[in-house]
Order: C-alpha cells, then sequence, then structure tokens
C-alpha cells in the first residue's frame, strides 16, 4: 500500500469560507490572486447568503437555514496580512436553530421493526434484496468488545460465539448490516473467495484466511461478506436501503464519492456522539489499520471556489463545490495521516495510537478505505495553503 499514488495538489481556493456554529464567528480567506489588499475585499451579508466583492467581481454564497452574516463584523486579521499567497478575514454570524440540523445516518436511521425494505446496490441501483421485513433490528455491540472482553477476562472469552442473525432480524453494527440470506438473493449476488491477511505475518494469530466476499451480480460491486452460508454482512458505504412504498422507484444512485462521504461523515458523527470518542482508526477486515482519522469539529459550515471561478461564469469539478454561485454545506473537520506514508512522524503517530490503543474501529473494505483516502485527499487539496495542515496531520473536510 506504500505505493499508492497520492494525488497531485492544486494550488487551493480563490475563496475559502469556514463558519463555526457553536462559536457564531467564522474565517474568510481570499487568495491574492483573487484580491491585493484587505482593502479589495468588501463583505455584506443577504438573505441567506454571504456577498464577497472582489477585483474580479462579486461572489454570493448561500448559507444554510438559521445562519446569517452580522453587517460590519468583517475585519482582516493581522496574521492573515502577513501570509504569502492569502488574505485572511475573521467575521460574526448569528445562528438560529434549524429544523433540518441533524446529519441522517442513512441506513442506521432508516431501518425499522416490521417496515418493509428494499436494498440496492449503490453503483448501479439493481434491486438486491425485496420487501425485506424484520421482527427485530438490533444493534451489535460496539466495534472493540472483543477487545475489551479479552483485557478484562482471566480466561477463555466466554462471547467467543459469532452473533449472528436469526430468520427475519437485522443486526446494525458500526459499518454493516447483519442479514439471514434467502433463496432470492441467488439472483442479485455472486460469491467470490478472497485471501485476507497475510501468510508470513509474525503475529500468528494473523494467519491467512479468506473471505468470500458478496458482488453485486449486476456491475460487480463488492458489497460485503458471506459471514456463514446462510449470513450476508453488507456494508453501508455499498448499499442503499429504502422503503418499500408501492412502485415507487428510488432516485438516481449519488455520485459515489458524494455517496460515500456523506455517509462516511454522518456515521463518524454519531459514533463520535454515541461514544465520546474523536479518534476513529479506519481499518481493513483483516484489522490493518489503513487510515487515522482524528475529528476536531462538528459545527462546521463551509464553502470552497477555485481562484479561476470568482467572477467567472464557467465552473469546474463539483457543481455543488465549485460553482459561481456555491451553497455553504454542514461539514466535519478531520486531522488525517495514512499509516503506509513512510515519513518519520507519521510513523510515530501511527505507533502512537497503536500503543495507547488510541481510535475507536471502523472497519472497511479494502476498496473503500482506498475510495476514503481519495475523497480525503481531494478535499486537503481544495482548502487554502495554510490550512492544509496541523503539526503533523493533514486537513480535510467531509461534508453531511
Amino acid at each position: 500500500m506504500a505505493d499508492l499514488e497520492m494525488p497531485a495538489r492544486t494550488h487551493g481556493a480563490g475563496v475559502f469560507l469556514e463558519l463555526r456554529k457553536r462559536l457564531q464567528s467564522g474565517l474568510l480567506i481570499v487568495g491574492k490572486d483573487v484580491a491585493k489588499s484587505p482593502a479589495d475585499v468588501v463583505v455584506t451579508g443577504g438573505d441567506s447568503s454571504l456577498q464577497v466583492r472582489t477585483p474580479r467581481g462579486e461572489l454570493s454564497i448561500t448559507l444554510p437555514e438559521g445562519v446569517t452574516f452580522e453587517q460590519g463584523s468583517c475585519i482582516p486579521t493581522p496574521a492573515g496580512e502577513s501570509c504569502g499567497e492569502e488574505l485572511h478575514f475573521r467575521l460574526r454570524i448569528s445562528v438560529t436553530r434549524s429544523t433540518n440540523e441533524e446529519a441522517s445516518d442513512r441506513v442506521m436511521e432508516t431501518l425499522r421493526a416490521k417496515e418493509t425494505y428494499c436494498f440496492y446496490c449503490q453503483g448501479c441501483m439493481t434491486r438486491l434484496l425485496e420487501d425485506r421485513v424484520f421482527k427485530r433490528v438490533l444493534p451489535l455491540p460496539n466495534g472493540n468488545w472483543n477487545t475489551i472482553v479479552d483485557d478484562w477476562c482471566c480466561h477463555p472469552d466466554p462471547f467467543a460465539k459469532k452473533l449472528l442473525p436469526r430468520a427475519e432480524d437485522c443486526l446494525l453494527g458500526d459499518t454493516f448490516l447483519l442479514l439471514p440470506r434467502d433463496g432470492s438473493c441467488e439472483q442479485t449476488l455472486t460469491d467470490e473467495v478472497s485471501p485476507v491477511g497475510s501468510e508470513d505475518s509474525q503475529d500468528p494469530k494473523k494467519t491467512c484466511r479468506r473471505l468470500a466476499l458478496i458482488s453485486c451480480k449486476s456491475c460487480s460491486l463488492v458489497l460485503g461478506e458471506a459471514v456463514t452460508p446462510e449470513t450476508l454482512k453488507l456494508y453501508i458505504t455499498q448499499v442503499v436501503v429504502e422503503p418499500a412504498v408501492g412502485d415507487r422507484k428510488p432516485e438516481a444512485s449519488l455520485n459515489r464519492s458524494v455517496f460515500l462521504e456523506r455517509v462516511i461523515a454522518a456515521r463518524l458523527l454519531e459514533l463520535s456522539n454515541s461514544l465520546s470518542s474523536f479518534h476513529f482508526s479506519v481499518q481493513t477486515p483483516d484489522g490493518k489499520a489503513f487510515l487515522l482519522l482524528w475529528l476536531l469539529n462538528s459545527d462546521s459550515i463551509t464553502a470552497s471556489v477555485p481562484e479561476m471561478c470568482v467572477g467567472g461564469e464557467r465552473s469546474i469539478g463539483s457543481p455543488a463545490l465549485h460553482s459561481p454561485s456555491p451553497r455553504a454545506a454542514r461539514a466535519l473537520k478531520l486531522l488525517y495521516t495514512a499509516c503506509f506514508h513512510e515519513g518519520t512522524q507519521q510513523r510515530d503517530i501511527v505507533t502512537s495510537w497503536e500503543v495507547n490503543a488510541i481510535g475507536h474501529p471502523v472497519v472497511l473494505p479494502l476498496k473503500v478505505c482506498e475510495e476514503l483516502l481519495q475523497v480525503i485527499d481531494d478535499s486537503n487539496s481544495t482548502l487554502p495553503v495554510s490550512m492544509r495542515r496541523m503539526r503533523s496531520y493533514e486537513v480535510a473536510y467531509l461534508r453531511l
């Protein structure tokens, strides 16, 4: 994994905005290719919007419901004036409670007992499981419960037996669902045995084992694993779950990176709130750490516009991020480091997390881990240069 190709870094944002709802304040960064001095930047507020006027033209950023800019509060900061390629401004906002504040956990929030659901492949929206009704929808213990048992028990683990769903059960893990398999699955799913782990591992407990991977028959997207011949393990990043209502068809599949970003962001926020934890270790199914995440802020609202789009009519990339009239969106602010980086500082961070058992495990298929790292790296590359790093970590935002 050390040979993974890292994405090329861009020159960052022409205009970047981060608002903090709890602090009712914000940071505005304008690149000096857009404005040469603080006097060239005028910030005003409109109806649920923020207008930034520069020599390149006026940019209107749509703000979320209940967030308002306080007129006349935008002032340049001394640190911003001395920054080589950027102008920094501080501003104040007022926030009123919105009915749509909370992020949905999607799959985890959707499922209820005695309701009828259909499961779709996120890649091609093929219907995988039809009209499933669960008598029980139950949460599984937290992802590191086995480690806790090992630490506290002086005899063999009394809970070593796998927790599997009975007929008409749905068990909810941190990042997956456990479902009983039925005959209809043969029409939509394929099985493939794949090795996981290293045969030459020095740890005798981590010998090579094999997983029965479950894929969509239509598009070959890996959906999860067959824990037993009768049990499916489907990852929440790979499926879309919707209530079965008449003949209604699901909406078209979201862009893969957007879907992954929102699902992971919502899940991290829910896990952080429920566990009071801010450190997460993204791991592959064999227990190998791939990516370390440190959740800094969960109340951020951000918008980012490339320099070439400020004052222009043409947008590039994702319309949600890079349109001439961007919409500010809720996001999680993260520090992160990839576990396979060769730098001394990165290795020290990984070692420290491992030795001190920092980081709630978030298990995802290897391919999904790589996709998530790409999403996070892409976010980092759109930030102003002064915001891309914090000590030995890199910085990114995941939109909710």
